[in-house]
């Protein structure tokens, strides 16, 4: 391997950080207000339709796992 190479592949080891690697970062808190935020928008979607509250919060927690 020549010198370009193996510093392309260093290059690209140390800045490869998944959006789940950013995730594990969030404190409880932090998470709660995201899917109570997601809940909100998918009860507005469908008009805040009553009855479908838990629904929305668990599809919520459900996409930010």
């Amino acid at each position: 391997m020549n010198s370009i190479e193996a510093n392309s592949n260093t290059a690209e080891n140390s800045t490869d950080i998944s959006p789940d690697d950013l995730d594990l970062q969030l404190s409880d808190g932090e998470r709660i207000s995201r899917i109570a935020e997601s809940a909100y928008y998918k009860a507005e979607a469908r008009e805040f339709s009553p009855g479908y509250e838990l629904d929305d919060w668990l599809t919520a927690e459900a996409e930010e796992l």
